[in-house]
């Protein structure tokens, strides 16, 4: 019996084969794309996943101003930052924050999916989100993906 055969193939940085997806978000429910969009650039969908390396592909997200949510999250649900003084805690609903940066809603819940370590913050850095349907990745030849293909 051929032992080597049976090695477990553990990606590195060299061995990595990243692509560029394009994702439209357009019509697309907040929680369920976000968290595909999370897998992608974690590399959960490829065979060759390795926990502690960035093995995922790059991901561009256009149409983030027609994103949905399910029930009244519009009105209801909440988004906190902090300014850095005394007091300086500041909230937003969901419908203020689309009307002033619309990308920010899905990098928040695809952030929130992503490790909170050093990996987590590398891997963000691979999305780029964009509110219209122009991006400036044009030279990087993104290929278009359905995300109701990935389950």
């Amino acid at each position: 019996m051929d032992t080597l055969s049976y090695k477990t193939i553990s990606a590195n940085k060299s061995t990595v084969d990243k692509q560029w997806l394009l994702v439209d978000a357009e019509g697309q429910t907040l929680g369920r794309l976000a968290s595909k969009v999370a897998k992608i650039l974690r590399g959960k969908y490829k065979t060759n996943f390795t926990p502690h390396v960035d093995c995922g592909d790059n991901v561009i997200v256009i149409n983030a101003e027609k994103i949905d949510m399910t029930g009244n999250k519009w009105d209801d649900k909440e988004y906190q930052r902090y300014t850095g003084y005394p007091g300086g805690q500041r909230s937003a609903s969901a419908k203020e924050v689309l009307e002033k940066h619309p990308e920010r809603i899905i990098e928040n819940s695809v952030k929130g999916m992503l490790p909170k370590n050093k990996l987590g913050a590398e891997l963000f850095r691979n999305l780029k989100v964009y509110a219209g349907a122009e991006h400036g990745q044009e030279a990087q030849k993104p290929k278009q993906i359905n995300l109701n293909d990935y389950k």
